[in-house]
């Protein structure tokens, strides 16, 4: 039983990166490239900021599933239904990610080194779209995380 802090720790941090980094980029770093930073400077900028969050955002993924898998393992009795809704809101996190990462995350690259803004402000734009339903799915994950228990059905 041991295991189960250290587990816990590390689906708590990663979640504080997964979450964090995205509101830091949605409500923090956006308004401000997009208030001073033309078009060519800021999707550039993008394109290298996700570039180096997203790795993280992987690794995060990796330790919320598992940390989260293996807690509900070791414990072994029924899980409490906010442990399933938690489970259920992150894979489905976990799914736009993956979508976002693989479709339009390569086309923003993909525009950005051919400088074709058009293109890329669109393909930013629905990664933009996408983070900011992670962001509210994940804020909520983080209600049910730590009111679960307590307003439980």
């Amino acid at each position: 039983m041991k295991l189960i802090p250290l587990l816990l720790f590390l689906h708590l941090l990663a979640v504080v990166v997964w979450v964090g980094g995205m509101f830091f980029a949605y409500l923090c770093l956006r308004p401000v490239a997009a208030a001073t930073l033309d078009a060519q400077q800021r999707l550039t900028l993008w394109a290298g900021v996700l570039g180096r969050f997203f790795p993280w955002v992987w690794l995060a993924v990796a330790l919320i599933l598992g940390s989260g898998l293996a807690v509900m393992v070791i414990v072994g009795r029924p899980a409490p239904v906010h442990w399933h809704l938690m489970l259920t809101v992150g894979v489905v996190m976990m799914l736009i990610f993956a979508h976002l990462y693989f479709a339009p995350y390569p086309r923003l690259c993909r525009f950005v080194a051919v400088a074709d803004w058009p293109k890329a402000a669109a393909a930013l734009n629905q990664i933009r779209m996408m983070v900011g339903v992670n962001l509210a799915l994940g804020m909520m994950t983080v209600a049910i995380a730590t009111l679960g228990a307590y307003y439980s059905v």
